[in-house]
């Protein structure tokens, strides 16, 4: 840190260093041609040995909370910099031997800034980018007129604190004046009160003692410290150096006697509240007419020193100070942020906080707010389910479950929350299974426009993996899938004789047609219908053909009715329904308007009353054992004795059992 200071010094000298005629320059003596420049210490012409740097890092173990000492910065420090090594919930504090807080003081914490104290300025900086990893600084150039002291307010283990100054030494060299030098004219931009120049004289005569117990310290007058922080004294400086070196002839004393100093107002007060400062204005002019002149025709030495007038020295209005937001609670999605906001009212060139009440006036900003600095990883469903594994019965359904990132990559399930994750499986329910065949209702169109013809329907058998009835495969039963029709008789004649196709046995998908082939004479006006073997040197043409009118597409199959749940005293039956495609393959494609019924009511009559109290029911699923015609068995007969002797009863035509 040193070292940038330094850097910064020599450029700030070599940026005011005045190019004349010649390539010749002036030194910081004044000097043209001189090649003298400020030293690390602010020396001009020395060399680094007029001052030393004091540092070294604050690491004790706090255990108590509040204010912890850290370092005393003694009066004529420069170069000041105060810095924690790493970002923590502490704070730095500043304060003076006398009492006087500058920074943080009395538990309060100020926002960061400018503050004054110890005859110089002080920045403070809170660094509070989330991703930066820097503490708090105290920042001055110095010199201070007073010892400081700095606190640590001790909140969280201590990261160390770093602290750096300069102090001027005993050997320190004294600026050099330039003999042709008048009193009262500036050095280096810094007026010096008479006297001054012979306390220097002085000291080139070897008197150091003397104007060390005069002054207490050295006294460093740089260009640095002078361009750095000026004192606000308009129009004190307004002397204009010619390009020649040599300074100007003195007024004769006639040219003083007929002019004088004079105030002509003031400055603009700094400020337009809270306790300001301004300065008389002081100008040359005639004795006599008032009129000003240039400041030569007056004595410059004798240019009085404006002093400091305060002004508005009313208190300024309170207002709301507004901290600077906290990091988001929360890395990613929603979070929450903190801010202090104070009441605080300026006066004197302090801003100082105050009770609420004072700011009722304003609306109170909030303290705090929602944030996000990104979308968390969020689980995504990136498929619908898929068709149940099974027709019928329990079967387990898929869909698809992602993990992705909030720039929309697909991530490791681990980054997101895996106990909101969304099921990608689960059973489901095609409700009861039975190995039974599955029919369509018939055609209702006959094969023969006349005569005999075939009406058809289509017949599947539907094996499962889940059975809840005891049933075991179609059986050999199959449903007939064709049965006669007549649309009456048909004319005919002799010799093979071919009727016109008939329709499509089946409106949609594969069927067959029909046509009557018969043997006929043609007579003059009618055909004799001969038999078969009358033609049978002919080539019979072919009575069936099939045909495609179109894909079905999708159609409605069921089986046939269940038996009754109950034998009397109303119970349902049911049977299958399923929607299949022309490859008898499951589909959902068929109008659910047109959907046979799965369920209905059967009978109703009473039941006859119980006769022997010993022949009951032992199970309550004993009208499956008689679907299932078990109750020839003597176990069943005995574990379902009343539903058994029900249905004996009913095919024996017991009355009422029906």
């Amino acid at each position: 840190m040193f070292v940038s200071y330094l850097i910064l010094t020599l450029l700030h000298v070599q940026t005011a260093v005045l190019a004349r005629p010649g390539g010749e320059s002036i030194g910081c003596d004044d000097y043209l041609g001189s090649d003298k420049v400020v030293d690390k210490c602010g020396v001009c012409g020395g060399d680094n040995t007029g001052c030393q740097v004091v540092s070294g890092v604050f690491k004790h173990a706090l255990t108590s909370l509040g204010y912890h000492r850290v370092v005393e910065i003694p009066q004529g420090a420069t170069k000041i910099n105060i810095t924690e090594m790493y970002k923590s919930n502490n704070y730095l504090a500043l304060r003076s031997r006398s009492g006087r807080s500058i920074i943080n003081g009395n538990w309060a914490i100020d926002r960061p800034g400018k503050y004054e104290g110890g005859g110089t300025m002080f920045t403070y900086k809170r660094p509070n980018e989330i991703s930066s990893t820097a503490g708090e600084s105290f920042l001055a150039e110095g010199p201070t007129n007073e010892i400081l002291d700095v606190y640590m307010i001790h909140q969280q283990p201590n990261p160390g604190v770093h602290y750096e100054y300069v102090i001027m030494g005993n050997n320190a060299i004294s600026p050099q004046v330039p003999p042709h030098r008048r009193p009262g004219e500036p050095v280096n931009g810094q007026l010096v009160p008479e006297g001054r120049s012979q306390q220097e004289g002085k000291e080139k005569e070897g008197d150091q003692e003397k104007a060390d117990a005069r002054s207490g310290t050295p006294e460093m007058f740089t260009l640095e410290s002078a361009q750095t922080f000026p004192v606000r004294q308009p129009d004190r400086f307004s002397l204009h150096r010619p390009d020649s070196v040599v300074p100007p002839a003195p007024q004769p004393p006639r040219q003083s006697r007929d002019h004088n100093w004079k105030q002509l107002g003031t400055t603009e007060c700094s400020t337009t509240c809270g306790k300001g400062s301004q300065y008389p204005i002081f100008r040359c002019v005639h004795r006599n007419t008032h009129e000003e002149v240039p400041e030569s025709y007056c004595d410059l030495a004798m240019k009085p020193t404006p002093e400091e007038e305060p002004c508005n020295i009313f208190p300024c209005p309170a207002f709301w100070d507004i901290g600077e937001w906290s990091e988001c609670s929360k890395t990613c999605g929603l979070g929450m942020q903190h801010r202090q906001v104070l009441c605080r009212q300026v006066y004197a060139n302090r801003s100082l906080t105050v009770q609420p009440y004072r700011c009722q006036h304003l609306e109170k900003p909030e303290t705090t707010s929602t944030c996000q600095l990104k979308i968390c990883s969020e689980w995504q469903i990136r498929t619908d389910w898929t068709s149940c594994s099974v027709p019928c019965g329990v079967g387990q359904r898929t869909r698809d479950v992602k993990c992705v990132s909030n720039i929309g990559d697909v991530v490791d399930d681990e980054e997101c929350n895996m106990k909101l994750r969304p099921n990608d499986i689960e059973n489901c329910d095609m409700g009861p299974c039975a190995k039974s065949w599955f029919l369509t209702e018939w055609s209702e169109r006959c094969s023969a426009e006349c005569g005999a013809g075939v009406r058809t329907r289509s017949v599947v058998c539907m094996t499962n993996h889940v059975s809840s009835l005891p049933l075991e495969g179609c059986g050999s039963n199959r449903p007939a899938e064709a049965t006669p029709c007549d649309n009456g008789p048909c004319t005919g004649k002799v010799e093979w004789f071919a009727g016109s196709w008939s329709q499509c046995s089946i409106e949609c998908g594969s069927g067959t047609q029909q046509r009557e082939v018969i043997c006929v004479r043609k007579n003059t006006d009618a055909f004799e219908v001969l038999d078969p073997y009358e033609c049978s040197f002919l080539e019979k043409p072919p009575s069936q053909q099939p045909c495609h009118l179109k894909p079905c597409g999708a159609k409605w199959f069921h089986t046939e009715w269940s038996m009754c749940s109950k034998s009397c005293q109303g119970g349902f039956r049911v049977r299958e329904v399923r929607c299949l495609a022309d490859d008898m393959t499951l589909s959902n494609l068929c109008d659910p308007q047109l959907k046979p019924e799965e369920k209905e009511s059967c009978n109703p009559q009473d039941c006859v009353p119980e006769v022997d109290e010993n022949c009951k029911d032992r199970y309550y699923n004993c009208n499956v054992v008689v679907q299932a015609r078990l109750c020839v068995y003597n176990y069943y007969k005995t574990a379902c004795c009343a539903s058994c002797t029900r249905v004996a009863n009913r095919h024996s035509g017991f009355p009422g059992s029906r």
